[in-house]
């Protein structure tokens, strides 16, 4: 039987592979769909992303994590969480179909009345799938979620391409959430031995109904959290569409590639922290159990930083190469939001990480705090930076959200002890060489004129230039990477 070392090596390995398939195949569906449907035409989807956005995060109300939190989770938990989220789905889909005229009307967009009632059924089929992903999650089923979620992104993004194609425009996209949300159900099913029944117990809703309170709460937060700006900038530019469009373009492409790594992260963190937990419950020694969490944790704060920092800042370098030679010249208004974004985006796979250590120790209620808090101050901080134009407030979003990190850090220190210094330790020497890295390559590749050599290029150089580095300074964390892969060849 595999130890917990073991488990979390193959837990990372196909999180990455998992993260890596979705990111590429989102990449090639992404360059098809951009270079079909025109700036204007992306802004009545992000201005409903965050309708549809809630109402996923009030279907599940935080009952899922809470089947991850638990140690042993019965069959009766996961019926019980099924049924709820069946059931909570038609009462909130009902409501937003009666409210979705008063949407178009706020955005001054009429066609958002079919449109958001149709993509409101992405949602609502998710539901049925929320304890069957709660139970592949539990049990690190990370495999088969790579090969579900890959069945799931080809075949919708064949809808969407098709239908673009054929001149549908957002109804395209409308699509494909609705046939990815459905491909996504069957396949967790297939996989799934559990199968819910009719005998519904709603007694495990009620035992967890406080921690699910406050993932929900923070789950609501971060959703808006994500999608606020879009949001907000469909409000303030409702007769400019196009400034929406390039928005919701940057931060598509930003929030992508971030999810490479904190989808990695994701899929094993919290399985495993909740573990090592459990561990420290059942021994006297708590001392040596701390010093186990912080190890583990450290750990993973060195992978994240490893995979983060190379591939956002490389991201921010070859910003208006990659969007001129894949979406289009019509694109390039959102180069510089894509790489202010960027640079903040390096940052977000911490918050994952840092996430799910804070839930693994039973503090739902640090997380919501913590959340609502860093909302709050952004909301404040787009009221003042909006009037002096979009960059003047992306810029003040992405500063923000990398210092609110240390506020993570700080609960951190105080649930299991890690600190800051081991953290800097840990992380900084990754961000300074992948900034020197980007930097030197941005100055010795400004004679190449055409973009596709120039992509190709600085991709290039990066990956190899940042890979003899980690080799030079002799980085465990490469070594790692190396021997686990060899061996996964080798089996």
């Amino acid at each position: 039987m595999e130890n917990l070392k073991e488990r979390t090596a193959r837990g990372l390995f196909w999180g990455v592979l998992n993260s890596g398939a979705t990111q590429v195949l989102n990449v090639v569906i992404g360059i098809l769909l951009g270079r079909m449907i025109a700036p204007a035409e992306w802004a009545p989807i992000g201005m409903i992303a965050i309708f549809s956005a809630i109402a996923g995060n009030l279907q599940s109300s935080g009952f899922s994590t809470a089947i991850v939190n638990m140690k042993e989770p019965k069959d009766n938990d996961y019926n019980a969480v099924f049924w709820f989220n069946i059931l909570a789905s038609i009462c909130i889909y009902l409501i937003l179909f009666a409210v979705a005229p008063w949407i178009a009307l706020f955005f001054e967009q009429p066609c958002l009345t079919d449109l958001s009632r149709f993509i409101f059924l992405a949602f609502l089929l998710s539901s049925f799938g929320i304890s069957t992903n709660a139970y592949m999650t539990k049990n690190m089923m990370n495999r088969e979620i790579t090969i579900v979620n890959t069945c799931a992104l080809v075949c919708s993004g064949i809808v969407a391409v098709t239908l673009a194609f054929n001149g549908y425009s957002y109804w395209s996209l409308a699509w494909q959430q609705v046939v990815n949300a459905a491909i996504l159900v069957v396949g967790r099913f297939f996989f799934v031995p559990w199968r819910p029944t009719l005998s519904v117990d709603f007694s495990p809703i009620r035992h967890t109904f406080k921690f699910s309170m406050n993932i929900l709460v923070t789950m609501v937060i971060n959703t808006v959290n994500n999608n606020i700006l879009t949001f907000i900038f469909g409000k303030l530019f409702t007769k400019t569409p196009q400034v929406v469009g390039n928005f919701f373009q940057a931060f598509k492409w930003n929030t992508m590639a971030y999810q490479l790594v904190s989808g990695s992260i994701e899929q094993v963190a919290q399985p495993v922290l909740v573990e090592v937990r459990g561990e420290r419950l059942e021994v006297s020694d708590e001392s040596n159990i701390n010093e186990q969490e912080t190890r583990v944790f450290r750990k993973m704060l060195r992978f994240t930083a490893f995979l983060a920092f190379p591939a956002m800042f490389g991201l921010s370098l070859v910003a208006y190469e990659f969007i001129l030679s894949t979406i289009g010249p019509k694109w390039e208004a959102c180069v510089p939001i894509l790489r202010i974004l960027c640079v903040g985006g390096a940052f977000m796979p911490f918050y994952s990480l840092y996430k799910n250590l804070i839930i693994s120790q039973g503090r739902s209620d640090i997380n919501m705090w913590l959340n609502i808090s860093q909302i709050v101050l952004q909301m404040i901080l787009i009221f003042l930076t909006y009037q002096y134009g979009i960059i003047t407030v992306v810029g003040a979003y992405t500063l923000l959200n990398i210092v609110w990190l240390m506020v993570w850090q700080g609960y951190a220190n105080k649930l299991i002890g890690v600190r800051l210094w081991d953290v800097c330790k840990d992380t900084i020497p990754f961000a300074l060489i992948s900034a020197a890295l980007m930097a030197g390559i941005w100055v010795i590749t400004q004679g190449i004129t055409n973009v596709y050599l120039l992509l190709f290029v600085r991709i290039l150089l990066a990956v190899l230039l940042y890979a003899a580095v980690m080799r030079l300074l002799k980085v465990k964390m490469m070594d790692d990477c190396i021997q686990f892969i060899l061996k996964k060849k080798r089996s």
